[in-house]
């Protein structure tokens, strides 16, 4: 009797699981943006549509995989995830559907989405160089490129080469300069290091203020986090290619899944994600900057200034991926 009991109520959840979806009332998200970054927007969402988001967090590959292997029968209606390439792999791979949207093409940038309308970015990281305001003047810096020239041997600190953050940057690089040029210029900044490359962009920058070297390249918002913590560190953030490329950035962003089976529900959601009241949460909530040009940044991001970003489509840091893990071991960058 209790083991019926149990498939009967365990029928019925399912059951109004799945009018709640077919009535709009529910969206299923996978993200790989941590939970405490997602929970207070998607609470606000709810709050005011009264459309309920339940979601699931993990790794990027691991919820790529997942949704491959759920299939048609995956109730993933969004994935978020972060890193441009990321969201391209999801985009071949067939889990994420063009969504032809007014707004969203209004809101967010072309170099910031898919060109085929798969995925859209949701907020922006510049992966950008931190110094030492003690030993290093900011004119002295330039560009990327020049951080692989003899004037910065032994002084340049960087990440680990298996991060996507650096894999894409990388890529983007080889976008710009082509293979050979990007290895030429990997190669240089391998030859500067002044210590093996770190585990994360948080002990690249305490390396630094510790002396340990001199400049290093780290995602913006780790360089919030510290700042918050530590208002006194003697670090600061220089633009670089101001006047030869721009700034490479990097986003958080968003797709519909190929088999969802609440589309239109997806779509809203994912629209709302892109208006000014989503913006401001989905970036100040991480010190990152919104997606949306039209959106003011947390004060603490936008005292860092204003820079000019790489306009070169985002696409590129997945369709080069793999050739820059391979130059980048070639060029000795573990």
């Amino acid at each position: 009797m209790k083991k019926t009991s149990c498939i009967w109520f365990l029928t019925i959840a399912i059951l109004v699981a799945g009018a709640a979806s077919a009535t709009g009332k529910e969206v299923v998200v996978y993200s790989a943006r941590n939970e405490h970054l997602i929970r207070p927007i998607f609470e606000a969402y709810t709050a005011q549509t009264g459309v309920k988001v339940r979601f699931l967090t993990g790794k990027a590959p691991v919820l790529l995989q997942r949704i491959k292997a759920e299939g048609k029968n995956s109730p993933a209606d969004l994935l978020i995830t972060v890193d441009a390439g990321n969201l391209w792999h999801a985009a071949n791979e067939g889990i994420l559907q063009p969504i032809d949207s007014a707004t969203l093409r209004a809101n967010i940038p072309a170099h910031l989405r898919d060109p085929n309308l798969r995925w859209f970015g949701l907020s922006v990281r510049a992966r950008t160089i931190v110094y030492s305001t003690e030993r290093v003047r900011p004119a002295a810096l330039n560009t990327y490129e020049e951080l692989a020239g003899s004037k910065w041997k032994d002084r340049l600190l960087l990440r680990t080469s298996k991060k996507v953050y650096n894999q894409s940057l990388v890529a983007m690089l080889i976008s710009r300069h082509g293979a050979a040029k990007t290895e030429e210029i990997v190669s240089g900044w391998v030859d500067n290091l002044a210590t093996a490359p770190f585990s994360n962009d948080t002990k690249v920058m305490q390396a630094i203020a510790a002396g340990q070297g001199d400049i290093g390249i780290v995602n913006t918002y780790y360089f919030g986090r510290l700042q918050k913590k530590e208002p006194e560190i003697p670090l600061a953030l220089f633009w670089p290619n101001q006047n030869d490329g721009g700034v490479h950035v990097n986003v958080s962003g968003a797709g519909v899944t190929a088999h969802s089976r609440n589309r239109q529900a997806a779509i809203a959601l994912l629209e709302w994600l892109s208006s000014a009241e989503a913006q401001k949460l989905f970036a100040g909530l991480n010190l990152e900057y919104p997606a949306n040009p039209h959106i003011k940044p947390d004060p603490l991001v936008d005292s860092w200034g204003d820079f000019k970003h790489s306009p070169i489509n985002l696409t590129n840091a997945g369709l080069n991926q793999a050739e820059a893990i391979r130059l980048m071991d070639r060029a000795g960058y573990r």
